[in-house]
């Protein structure tokens, strides 16, 4: 059975947006003149399940970026304004993503966060507030 959990090792975020991108062209011209074939149940339910490894993807991308952010100097304020929220809300974002990294280490397959790396991505992360 195709799931996220099962593609999602063999795909960089390039390679399952190109895949992902493949399907849903063929599933939207299926049926409109096209020689495009509809897709079958196992194509579909890759499609369904390549739309996830795209959205983990991206949001863990996302979060690093913000690290990155952080570790150049940018405030909570300038990173919520380049993500359109508010930066109480970009801040909350990434304190869970740090909380989800620690949840996963250790698990077979997921790399997360020790105590150490833990530590290191509060302090970066700070408080909203600050500077």
């Amino acid at each position: 059975m195709t799931t996220p959990q099962s593609i999602e090792a063999e795909h960089t975020l390039l390679t399952a947006v190109a895949r992902l991108d493949d399907l849903r062209t063929r599933e939207s011209l299926a049926g409109f003149g096209s020689d495009a074939e509809a897709l079958d149940k196992a194509e579909t339910l890759e499609l369904l399940a390549l739309s996830e490894v795209v959205a983990r993807k991206a949001a863990y991308g996302r979060q690093l970026t913000v690290r990155a952010a952080r570790e150049a100097g940018a405030s909570w304020t300038q990173i919520g304004a380049a993500l359109g929220m508010s930066k109480q809300a970009a801040w909350e974002a990434h304190t869970r993503w740090i909380d989800a990294q620690a949840e996963v280490h250790g698990q077979p397959g997921r790399m997360g966060f020790d105590e150490e790396d833990l530590a290191k991505a509060r302090a970066l992360a700070g408080d909203p507030d600050e500077g």
